[in-house]
């Protein structure tokens, strides 16, 4: 079975989500995105996580990064 990428993004509320590839619903979620990212290290230690940039202004993060 193929392991499917975590992202770690931020969420309306301030804080940060966990989410699967196309999920409805948050894996977990942490105040900070260190958190988020230790978290999601946690949930697949041998699977790719994807970090939001999170940057000033717009409507939402545009680009992803690995961790």
């Amino acid at each position: 079975m193929v392991k499917e990428g975590l992202y770690v993004e931020p969420r309306a509320q301030g804080d940060f989500a966990v989410r699967r590839e196309n999920s409805k619903r948050a894996s977990a979620t942490a105040p900070t995105q260190a958190e988020a990212i230790a978290r999601a290290k946690e949930i697949e230690p041998d699977g790719e996580i994807h970090v939001a940039r999170v940057r000033k202004g717009g409507d939402g993060p545009d680009k992803f990064r690995k961790v």
